[in-house]
């Protein structure tokens, strides 16, 4: 059964999603791979792996397949990370991408509020 709507709030270390069709939603997150910490000039700084990232976006992306409508939103660049990564590998999901906004660490419960308000799908509660 196909999802109708799907809302991902996703940041560099998690993404959650929630799905709704008629009989309601569900809810799953998808964790960022750790990052791996280096030093470098008596500093510790965290740097992302390209391969992790690349695999990070790429599990984001599968976990979205089965929406036929996707509304995207997180507080920085993650968001548009997707969207780039969506564009390069993800074609099919290119089209069902409705709208990419800024939102910045909601609760689920607002995450859900949001997306009934941008989708007007009363099946969500």
């Amino acid at each position: 059964m196909a999802h109708q709507h799907a809302i991902v709030w996703i940041d560099q270390h998690e993404a959650r999603i929630f799905r709704a069709a008629d009989d309601g939603f569900s809810a799953s997150t998808v964790e960022a791979p750790e990052r791996h910490v280096h030093r470098h000039d008596q500093q510790t700084r965290e740097r992302g792996h390209p391969a992790d990232a690349h695999r990070y976006y790429h599990d984001v992306a599968r976990a979205l397949e089965d929406a036929e409508e996707i509304l995207v939103v997180g507080p920085a660049t993650a968001k548009l990370e997707l969207i780039k990564h969506v564009h390069r590998h993800h074609h099919t999901l290119e089209p069902k991408i409705v709208g990419v906004e800024t939102v910045d660490h909601p609760t689920d419960g607002q995450i859900i509020a949001y997306a009934r308000r941008y989708f007007h799908a009363p099946m969500m509660r």
